[in-house]
C-alpha cells in the first residue's frame, strides 16, 4: 500500500496585540479631558461650588476664612448646633465607636437602629420604619425593591434625581407626567392599568420650594389602583401641624402607602428612612439591595436623629419662627420685584434666566458676604435658572434685613428687578 506523504501543516502566526492607542480604540478618560465647562466659569471667576464652610451650618458661617450669613442651608429648624443633638452624638460614640463595620443586614444592627426606627414608625403613623445610610441610598432602596419588570413607576418631571436614579435600577418602565399636572397623571395612570404602579412624587420640591398637590394625586391614585409614594425630605420639621410633614399637612397619613425622609435636613443629620406598613418593610428588608449590601448608619448619626425628632415634638416654637422668617422674606422679596415662582415653604427661589446672569447674581451676593446657591439645568429647564434660598428658624430679623439689602442692592445693579 503506497503511503501518502503529507505536507507540514503551514503555522499562521496571529500579531501581538496592538495597543489601544495604536488600534485607535476610544479612550475611556476621552470624555474627561473634553469636559472644560467648570473649568470656563472658575476662569471666569464664577465657580460657585465646593466652596470650603469652616464651622457649623449656623445662620453665620465661616467661608474660607470669612464670616457670611447663610442663605443656603437645609438645615431649617437649626438643630445641627443644639446641645442635646450633639452630646447625643458624642454619648453615642463613646458607647458605640464610631461605625458598625457591616451592614443592617448581618453584623451592623444596633440596639439605637432599632429605637429609632419604632420612634420613626410611631411619629409618622405607621407600622414600621427601616434606616438607610443616606437619603439617595434610601429611595435607590424603596422603588429597585418594590418594583419591577413588570411594574410601572409614575413620577413627576421634577421628583429628584435620587427618584430618576433609583427607577434606572428597578428594571421598572418608568413614566413621567408633567409637573402637578393631574391630567397628565390621570393619562398615564389609565394607561398602565394592566400592571402594578407605583406613584411618586416630592412633597416639597427642593428647588423651587413648592408643595406637591396630594390630595389630588392621591384620589386618582385610589381611582387606578395605584400605590402612592412621598419623597419627604424638604416638608419634614417644616409642614404639618406638629411638623410630620406634607402629608400631615394634608391629612393624608392613611391615605399615603409609603413616606421617605432625609435626616440631614430638619432632623440634623445623615441618612434616610422609609415608613410603611409592617410587610412592607418587612419586604424590603429582605430584598433591598441599597440596604443589604451597604454599611449602616453610623452610631452617632443614629442618635442625633433621636434627639433631634424629640426637640422637634417638645419646641414647636422653632417651626413657628421658621415659618415667620418664611414670610418675612416672602413678602419682601416680592415688593422689591423679584419673581419667586410657586414657592410656600422655607425655599424661595429668585427666578434670574439665564446661567451666566445667575452665576453674576451668585458671585455678587457672595462678595457681599450672603451665601446662596445657583441653580442651573439640569436642576432646572433651561432659561429657568435660579438663585435658591432657604432660611432657619435660627434667622433673627437683624440677619434677614442685612441679606435683604444686599439682596436688593444686587438685583437692582444687575437689572434683575426694576
Amino acid at each position: 500500500m503506497a503511503v501518502v506523504q503529507k505536507k507540514p501543516m503551514a503555522v499562521v502566526e496571529t500579531p501581538d496585540p496592538q495597543p489601544a492607542s495604536e488600534a485607535n480604540a476610544p479612550d475611556l478618560f476621552e470624555k474627561c479631558r473634553k469636559f472644560t465647562t467648570a473649568k470656563e466659569v472658575m476662569a471666569a471667576g464664577l465657580y460657585p461650588y465646593f466652596h470650603v464652610v469652616e464651622s457649623e451650618q449656623n445662620p453665620e458661617v465661616i467661608v474660607e476664612g470669612r464670616k457670611m450669613l447663610m442663605l443656603g442651608s437645609n438645615n431649617y429648624l437649626g438643630l445641627t448646633s443644639h446641645p442635646q443633638v450633639k452630646e447625643a452624638a458624642i454619648a453615642a460614640v463613646q458607647q458605640y465607636g464610631s461605625g458598625c463595620a457591616g451592614s443592617r443586614f448581618l453584623n451592623g444592627t444596633l440596639d439605637i437602629h432599632v429605637q429609632l426606627e419604632e420612634k420613626l414608625a410611631a411619629f409618622f403613623r405607621k407600622e414600621a420604619a427601616l434606616t438607610f445610610s443616606s437619603g439617595y441610598q434610601t429611595n435607590l432602596g424603596i422603588i429597585s425593591s418594590l418594583a419591577g419588570k413588570h411594574d410601572v413607576v409614575i413620577i413627576d418631571k421634577q421628583d429628584h434625581a435620587s427618584i430618576i436614579d433609583a427607577c434606572r435600577l428597578s428594571y421598572a418602565e418608568v413614566k413621567k407626567f408633567k409637573h402637578d399636572d393631574m391630567d397628565s397623571l390621570e393619562y398615564l395612570l389609565r394607561e398602565s392599568a394592566n400592571h402594578g404602579k407605583l406613584v411618586v412624587v416630592d412633597g416639597v420640591y427642593s428647588m423651587e420650594g413648592d408643595i406637591a398637590p396630594l390630595p389630588d394625586i392621591v384620589t386618582l391614585c385610589k381611582k387606578y389602583g395605584a400605590r402612592v409614594m412621598v419623597d419627604d425630605a424638604h416638608g419634614i420639621g417644616v409642614l404639618g401641624k406638629t411638623g410630620r410633614g406634607t402629608v400631615e399637612h394634608f391629612g393624608l397619613e392613611r391615605e399615603v402607602d409609603i413616606i421617605m425622609g432625609t435626616y440631614s435636613k430638619s432632623l440634623a443629620s445623615i441618612g434616610g428612612f422609609v415608613a410603611a406598613s409592617e410587610e412592607v418593610i418587612h419586604y424590603m428588608k429582605h430584598t433591598s439591595r441599597p440596604l443589604m449590601f451597604s454599611a449602616s448608619p453610623p452610631p452617632a448619626s443614629v442618635a442625633s436623629v433621636i434627639a433631634a425628632l424629640d426637640i422637634l415634638d417638645r419646641e414647636p416654637e422653632r417651626r413657628e419662627r421658621l415659618w415667620r422668617n418664611t414670610n418675612k422674606m416672602m413678602q419682601a422679596f416680592k415688593q422689591m420685584g423679584y419673581d419667586t415662582g410657586n414657592a410656600e415653604t422655607p425655599i424661595i427661589p429668585l427666578v434670574i434666566g439665564e446661567m451666566k446672569e445667575t452665576f453674576l447674581m451668585w458671585k455678587s451676593l457672595f462678595d457681599a458676604g450672603v451665601f446662596v446657591n445657583p441653580v442651573v439645568p439640569p436642576a432646572t429647564t433651561p432659561g429657568r435658572c435660579l438663585i435658591r434660598t432657604s432660611y432657619m428658624a435660627t434667622h433673627t430679623d437683624e440677619m434677614l434685613d442685612r441679606a435683604l439689602g444686599a439682596i436688593e442692592e444686587v438685583g437692582r445693579k444687575l437689572g434683575v428687578i426694576p
